[in-house]
């Protein structure tokens, strides 16, 4: 391959990496714990959109419990957008070729 094709899939892969940021950006992955009583909506690119806590589990007598189920939550919403994110990137990345990318 000689210089001029590689640099021009190097461009063109890079415009489908940011196009798949920009889709990830607006994607919305939504994760739930203790039965749905806490919901955490992300988008495909990690940042957190919404938390919604249900008022049964609110207790001053158990705020554990709560930042429990609110972490628990979190976590899950957030380690999706990752594997999401990881997932759609190593599609573009998979017929690069390209040794130690970190997708």
């Amino acid at each position: 391959m000689n210089i001029a094709k590689m640099m021009s899939a190097a461009a063109n892969a890079q415009k489908k990496m940011a196009q798949i940021q920009d889709d990830l950006a607006r994607r919305e992955i939504e994760a739930s714990s203790g039965g749905g009583k806490v919901t955490v909506k992300v988008t495909g690119a990690g940042d957190i959109l919404s938390i919604r806590i249900s008022p049964e589990v609110v207790s001053a007598d158990d705020v554990e419990l709560l930042e429990d189920l609110v972490l628990s939550a979190v976590r899950q919403a957030t380690g999706d957008a990752k594997k999401l994110a990881a997932d759609e990137m190593g599609k573009l990345t998979a017929g690069l070729g390209i040794p130690g990318l970190p997708f």
